[in-house]
């Protein structure tokens, strides 16, 4: 993980449907006071339309600014990059924080991530990650799952990423949807090394 001195993430978005796991992961880091290098396709930010009703501004410095006070960050916490900013420190090994997610992760953004195609930023930062031998998480959002996206996950797998679908467990009783998107949030978190009270760990209970 980054210092406590400068905790540095990279969150992606890509275009496939629960961009709400991605929204709340957001809120999570903000509180957590890690500075996120965020990016987003444009299929993600039409799925984000449907599904939360959140219009996003189109050029990246109003996004930057739309996400900092939607999200209560501090200035400058959240740094919001276009898919062709190919001077962005996520585009380099030496500027790329330690950690990344892409959350949600298309069937399209993984094929790309396992074969190297490195077409837009998204994808280069992944390629990033895993040739500097990076912790990267690919919150997977699909189904059924074919033969073509099961021997993707398991090459990116034998690199060193995790694959962490978005499959929200019962066992906890959610009361409502929120708690669903809570619980993926949680394993997210708890892969990243970070404290979080949204889900305890199994066997532990917290008090509310």
């Amino acid at each position: 993980m980054e210092s406590a001195e400068r905790k540095r993430i990279t969150l992606a978005m890509t275009g496939a449907s629960g961009v709400q796991y991605a929204w709340r992961l957001l809120e999570c880091l903000v509180a957590a006071d890690y500075d996120v290098f965020f990016m987003i396709s444009k299929a993600a930010q039409l799925v984000s339309a449907t599904e939360c009703d959140l219009q996003l501004p189109g050029k990246a410095r109003q996004m930057e600014g739309f996400l900092t006070d939607h999200f209560r960050a501090k200035s400058g916490q959240i740094r919001v990059f276009d898919q062709e900013q190919w001077m962005a420190p996520v585009a380099s090994g030496s500027g790329a924080p330690t950690q990344m997610v892409v959350c949600p992760a298309s069937t399209g953004s993984l094929s790309a991530i396992a074969t190297g195609a490195s077409n837009n930023l998204i994808e280069r930062a992944a390629d990033v990650a895993l040739k500097e031998r990076r912790q990267l998480i690919l919150v997977i959002r699909e189904t059924p799952l074919s033969e073509i996206h099961l021997e993707h996950m398991l090459k990116l797998t034998r690199m060193g990423a995790v694959i962490l679908p978005a499959s929200p467990g019962f066992y906890n009783q959610p009361e409502k949807i929120e708690d669903l998107f809570d619980f993926v949030v949680a394993r997210i978190l708890n892969q990243l090394g970070i404290q979080q009270k949204l889900m305890p760990r199994w066997g532990e209970s917290y008090i509310r």
